[in-house]
């Protein structure tokens, strides 16, 4: 049993107090180790605690005595337990919950599972005219897999469709939505309520402006001339929003305005990026939706998984796999013009070292993809000294410290447009080469430039890179999204404003970039340096990600690199030491629970 002064190591002060109140409410020494590590598991994204093998090194592995021992305590219950006061703690089979993650765990399949066998036969299914329409006539092999998407949804509850970057995955979600709305107004008698989400408010708006231009084209060709007027419309008018959002969060209170008894007004669900699904925010999702509406999963199941508990959409992918039923889609075409990264990407999602390597070397000529070995902080020095003279360059070429009038929105577009282009990404957040510091140690380089003189010892400074760190749903602005600050002429004065991405209601309003003072902005930090988490949603036309140079490093997973390096649309630079890299490739992140079982589980038993 642990001491106050010999918890182990990794426990954090969580971890502690859940052992604390163990032993205060009753319980041994045994359940008590057993709570703190089943919470230090919680933290770290797995929904339960696998009482069969150490969960880190140094954690024990729990003997058939001691599971006897948690399975009389008081504070553990057991799936099937009939009691009125439910217990802390469930032991189920070889797996140690916390009471929330089991019942999010049970709900989260059971709902799906439900989902699953819910379908019915079209009222109008497409045909293949209907097809050629929806894709401006193209029929080749390349889009095969995307009309099945669009083909297969109707009559259906639930479809996943999974993806990587340039995949199409938009282009498929419109077509799907197209489709779905015919359906609808053929059995219904009325268009669709239709919602569109996604974990971030980033992803979201990513979302919404990808539809809205697939729309526009869609709207100026020849397609499907009057059939598809009003489903466009539909679609259009959409606008996108956060999850937490769209459930009508109660913020600091706690929970959601729609729920199991108060179901949300909606007809068809898209939530994309669902890797950043979390166990919790499916469960809610799923228990506000209406028996009857359509729930569309859209994402990555290569990426990152959520900050939260869970990987949730590698489970389902895993499991609609093994029991494939038609609801799955996996699109692997690249469809983007400069397809020279893709090799790249494929070698890491494959965890392939040798593939890997090649395909570095293959596009290190045409400067596609350069590697930089930066093992140390002399190397790191010298890799941030050349790209913040990079970030000069740009910052130069946009003439970044001249005023530009408030009505010119093409100057200022452009000049926010050419500084969103570039990003540097960190494997860590903290630590000299984590993103604060780097972040730190850019703008320093940048503040030293004499162009920016006039803003010597000022917070503010054209060409400063921010993001947003929490969601201010007054000014239109959310956790994720990232503003460049710029010099603009206002009645004879130069402002420093900050530019950030029109939302839906500036969009509809005819209005292309948001200008906002500084010093109204909610909670934010320095941009030039992100963490790949935080780059989750994004794209950029240069990515460069930088890795730490401790090969033994937990964030070193197949991952994270596929995430980072997958930002890139163009060209990626991959900063570290070949034996992080190659740890990396290596090293799958895998949380531990049962969701992926339990969904093969309700499939089989029905």
């Amino acid at each position: 049993m642990p001491r106050d002064t010999a918890f182990p190591e990794v426990w954090r002060e969580l971890d502690r107090a859940i052992w604390r109140w163990v032993l205060a409410h009753g319980g041994d020494p045994a359940t008590a180790e057993a709570a703190g590590w089943v919470s230090h598991a919680d933290g770290f994204g797995h929904s339960a605690l696998p009482l069969a093998q150490a969960l880190v090194s140094g954690a024990p592995s729990w003997a058939s005595l001691q599971r006897e021992t948690l399975r009389d305590s008081a504070l553990v219950g057991s799936p099937d337990a009939q009691t009125d006061a439910p217990k802390p703690f469930v032991l189920d089979g070889d797996h140690l919950y916390l009471l929330r993650n089991h019942r999010s765990e049970i709900a989260v399949a059971a709902a799906l599972g439900q989902r699953r066998r819910s379908i019915s036969l079209p009222c109008r299914p497409l045909d293949d005219a209907d097809l050629r329409d929806l894709f401006n006539g193209s029929w080749g092999e390349a889009e095969a897999r995307q009309r099945d998407a669009v083909r297969q949804v109707l009559g259906r509850r639930l479809m996943v469709l999974a993806g990587g970057p340039g995949t199409g995955k938009t282009t498929t979600v419109l077509r799907m939505l197209l489709g779905l709305s015919r359906e609808h107004l053929a059995r219904a008698g009325s268009l669709p309520q239709i919602r569109i989400a996604a974990p971030t408010g980033k992803a979201a708006r990513r979302l919404g402006e990808s539809l809205r231009l697939g729309v526009q084209q869609l709207q100026g060709s020849d397609a499907g001339g009057a059939t598809w007027v009003a489903h466009l419309q539909a679609v259009r008018t959409v606008e996108a929003m956060t999850v937490h959002r769209l459930l009508g969060s109660r913020g600091r209170h706690g929970g959601f305005a729609f729920h199991a008894g108060q179901a949300l007004a909606a007809d068809i669900v898209v939530v994309d990026e669902a890797s950043m699904l979390d166990l919790g925010m499916l469960h809610a999702l799923l228990d506000a939706l209406r028996e009857e509406a359509v729930l569309v999963l859209v994402g990555d199941a290569d990426q990152l998984t959520s900050v939260g508990t869970g990987s949730i959409l590698v489970d389902i992918v895993q499991a609609l796999e093994a029991d494939p039923r038609g609801d799955l889609i996996r699109l692997s075409h690249c469809f983007r013009a400069d397809a020279a990264l893709v090799p790249i990407n494929e070698a890491v999602r494959a965890g392939d070292v040798d593939a890997f390597e090649a395909a570095f070397s293959t596009t290190s000529g045409m400067q596609t993809a350069v590697r930089h070995a930066v093992v140390d902080a002399a190397s790191l020095r010298r890799r941030l000294a050349a790209w913040a003279g990079e970030l000069r360059a740009s910052l130069d070429a946009v003439a970044i410290t001249t005023a530009v009038a408030r009505e010119d929105v093409d100057t200022l577009q452009a000049r926010f447009a050419m500084l969103r282009q570039r990003q540097l990404l960190c494997a860590l957040r903290e630590g000299p080469f984590g993103a604060v510091q780097v972040a730190a140690s850019l703008a320093a380089q940048l503040r030293a430039w004499d162009v920016l003189a006039p803003w010597k010892g000022r917070v503010w400074y054209p060409g400063r890179s921010v993001m947003i760190i929490r969601n201010d749903h007054a000014a239109r602005l959310y956790n994720g999204d990232l503003g460049v600050c710029v010099l603009v002429q206002d009645g004879g004065r130069s402002l420093l404003q900050v530019a950030f991405e029109p939302s839906a209601e500036d969009v509809a309003n005819g209005r292309s970039l948001r200008l906002l003072d500084p010093d109204t902005l909610p909670p934010h930090e320095d941009a030039l340096a992100l963490t790949v988490h935080k780059s989750q949603g994004s794209e950029y036309a240069r990515a460069a990600l930088l890795l730490p140079p401790d090969a033994n490093s937990p964030l070193l997973t197949r991952q994270m690199l596929y995430t980072g390096l997958s930002r890139a649309r163009k060209a990626v630079e991959l900063w570290g030491a070949e034996a992080s890299t190659h740890a990396a490739l290596n090293t799958v992140l895998c949380r531990h629970g049962r969701l992926r079982e339990r969904l093969l589980e309700v499939a089989s038993s029905h």
